[in-house]
């Protein structure tokens, strides 16, 4: 029996969430589950992720393969590198306290940057908020030239004989 650590859907039409869960490979995407080890939100900026690293590294290790997207999930949330170091510490490479040392080294500077995204993006909706409203420019149209001669004063006195005037 393949196991998968997958996404499941849920929430409404254009609004999801998503349950990280460990299923049988051949159950529906939404339908029976092993045993569910966290969420996933997409909706917020940045995407909220809470998952259980301890039962996602058992499963890992007991062989339950990840789809693409929950491995980019636990690679981001530290799942793989903590498997990667802890292969190490069974190889004898390094001892567990070392790892884990390596590991919260790598866990603060994750943390530092999401935090450092997250005020960029709290930043950026406050100066959009703040903007002016949108307002759409009023095309400039070029008026049309009109010249105009200067017309000289006409005597009263004598009376003109019309004559004929052409346009110009």
């Amino acid at each position: 029996m393949a196991v998968k650590i997958r996404l499941q859907r849920h929430g409404s039409k254009k609004r999801p969430f998503y349950f990280i869960v460990v299923a049988d490979a051949r159950a529906p995407r939404d339908g029976k589950f092993i045993q569910k080890i966290g969420t996933y939100n997409p909706l917020t900026h940045p995407a909220t992720v809470l998952i259980d690293r301890q039962k996602a590294l058992e499963w890992l290790s007991n062989g339950a393969q990840p789809t693409d997207t929950v491995r980019k999930i636990l690679s981001t949330k530290g799942v793989l590198y903590l498997k990667h170091l802890l292969r190490g510490v069974s190889l004898g490479l390094f001892d567990q306290a070392a790892a884990m040392v390596k590991f919260e080294e790598w866990h603060q500077d994750q943390e530092s940057k999401s935090r450092q995204r997250q005020d960029e993006a709290m930043r950026a909706r406050r100066q959009q908020r703040t903007r002016a409203p949108f307002t759409r420019p009023v095309p400039v149209q070029a008026a049309p030239v009109v010249t105009v001669a200067p017309v000289e004063p006409v005597a009263p006195a004598e009376p003109q004989a019309e004559t004929e005037s052409t346009p110009e």
